[in-house]
Parts: structure tokens; sequence; C-alpha cells
């Protein structure tokens, strides 16, 4: 997280949804969903340990306690969506953390996120973007099996396993309004490339488990549900969602084929994905009618061109 990085306001939904910018990279970039039912509060994905000021002062101001949190929900292990349930849950006395299968352990002892993460970043890098990483007790973690249901205090919550993204995801089927917590695995659209034609959107294929194959599948899973919005983690609800699934597919083909031609002539390199996912995306842009300035479009873009060219490329290392 930026020292300069100013959260945006929270946004408060007609569902009880409440979407917090968790200041991460920067302002409108990643967020936590609060739902309120019946005076109980629930969160989908938490931010890193760094965010959970931010989301225990929307909470206060609410006039919601801290014991009426039931469940923490982070759609998968990335620690922009998880790195802060620990230190949350803390504060939480009668919630439990709700995870994946695959997910649960790393909740339970987070050393193997830890420490590929600093791997990745080195120590210092690591405890300024995500903070200290808090284990969560094993007895306080609910394991969501695919298909199975929480009622939260009168609203019923569907858990899909939704491999893609990371085998470690799950989404949320929020039935009571139809809507849709998808964490990674219904892409990113950040507001500032909203404009007349809607709402702008691109997969995130980030390492190191991005498979396209699963990830078009649970696309095609999600939009069995005809929702009527999806909460992105980056950032926030979107609708029409026949049409922004049309174009993640569209996109995720482009991503996929741009990199099997460059494996294919030898030059599967990351500088070289990540040219070509800019290019991809530049080009996308121009068909949205985006006016941004292109260098705007970059500054926004940068992070998501390095991240999703080290995804595709584990995933095109797995091929061989």
């Amino acid at each position: 997280m930026k020292e300069s990085c100013i959260p945006l306001p929270p946004i408060d939904y007609p569902d009880g949804v409440t979407t917090i910018d968790v200041a991460y990279v920067r302002s409108g970039f990643a967020a936590s969903h609060l739902i309120v039912e019946n005076g109980y509060a629930a969160f989908i994905d938490t931010g890193t340990s760094l965010s959970v000021p931010l989301l225990l002062k929307v909470l206060a101001e609410k006039g919601i306690s801290r014991e009426k949190v039931t469940h923490v929900m982070p759609t998968h292990v990335h620690l922009d969506h998880a790195g802060g349930a620990g230190a949350l849950m803390q504060e939480f006395p009668n919630a439990f953390l709700v995870a994946h299968p695959r997910g649960g352990r790393h909740m339970i002892d987070p050393a193997k996120l830890i420490a590929g993460t600093v791997a990745v970043y080195g120590e210092e890098k690591t405890q300024k973007l995500y903070g200290t990483i808090v284990p969560v007790p094993e007895k306080r973690v609910l394991i969501a099996e695919d298909e199975s249901r929480i009622d939260f205090h009168g609203r019923s919550l569907l858990f899909l396993d939704a491999p893609g993204h990371a085998r470690h995801h799950y989404c949320v089927i929020d039935e009571s309004t139809n809507s849709v917590f998808s964490g990674d695995n219904f892409g990113i659209s950040y507001r500032e490339f909203d404009n007349e034609n809607g709402a702008f959107i691109f997969p995130t294929t980030t390492p190191v488990q991005f498979d396209p194959e699963a990830m078009r599948k649970t696309l095609d899973r999600l939009l069995s549900y005809n929702p009527q919005a999806v909460y992105l983690t980056h950032f926030g609800p979107v609708t029409n969602i026949e049409k922004l699934g049309s174009d993640l597919r569209n996109c995720l083909d482009q991503f996929t084929e741009m990199a099997l031609d460059l494996k294919q002539e030898g030059k599967a390199q990351q500088d070289s994905l990540a040219s070509g996912v800019q290019q991809i995306l530049r080009d996308r842009l121009k068909k949205h009618n985006c006016q941004l300035p292109e260098s705007l479009q970059d500054e926004l873009l940068a992070f998501d061109y390095q991240l999703n060219a080290q995804g595709i490329k584990v995933w095109l290392d797995r091929l061989d």
C-alpha cells in the first residue's frame, strides 16, 4: 500500500451491501464487501492486515458492534483478498471464517503464504504491502464445500467451487438478491474506465494457478444463475452481466492466443507477455471509446500488465 493511497469513501447499495476501498496499491483498486442483514454483518474479502482499521471504521459508522459480525469470507487466499482475515477475526469474537477446502489450511497456518510472498517481494516490501499476516484458530474456520449454503440471518448464501483464477477460490451467490460475489473470477473492472458504453472488464490471470479452461467453465457456471449484479473485488458491482461475460470470454481468448503465438515463436518471456497484455487492453479500450490519455490508461493498468503476464507465463510453462 502506498503511503499516499487515500481510499475512496464507502458506497452503500440498496441490497444491504457496502463496498469498502481497502487502500491496496491505489484508491479504487481493491475492495471488501460488507453485508448487513437483520442487524448482523459479514465481510466478503478483507484486503490486507493494513486494511483492518478501514473496515472497523465503517462498522462503527454504521453503529454495528463487533460482536454482531458473524462471518468473514475470503474468496481465496491471495493476500489482497485474505491477508487481513486473521487480524480481522481477532476483532470479532463471534465470527467464523469461511474458507475454500483448499484454502482453509493456509488461513490456519499462513507460513507458506508468507514465505511465498517474501520470495517475490522481499521482507521489507511484504511488510509494507501486507502488514502482519495473522493465523486463524482452526476451531473458528468453516469449510465451504461446493454448493454448500450458509443461512446468514435469513439471507441464503450459496458457495460455488470456482477454479480458474486459483484452485482455492469460491464464489458466493447471494440468493436473496440474485447477486454474485466473484472475488477474481469475473474479472477486473475499474470505475475510471466507465463511460457511455458501460463498464470495461478484463480477466485477471495472476500466478500461480491460472487455468484458462477452468476459468471459462467457472464463467459459464456463474452466468447460468443469470445474476442481476456481480460484486468484484477489483472494483465494486457491475451490471449488464451477459455482455460483460462475453467481453471476458473474448479477452481471455485473446490473452491465450497471444501467449501461445509468442511461445511458438520462442518469445514467451515476461516482458513480451506483458507487452502483449498491454496491447490487447489498449485495443479493447479504444473499441470501448475510452477517452482517457494512453499514459493514464497505462498508469491505472501497470500492475495488471505485469501480474497477468506472470500468471500467463506460469500457465505456459505448465504446458511443456
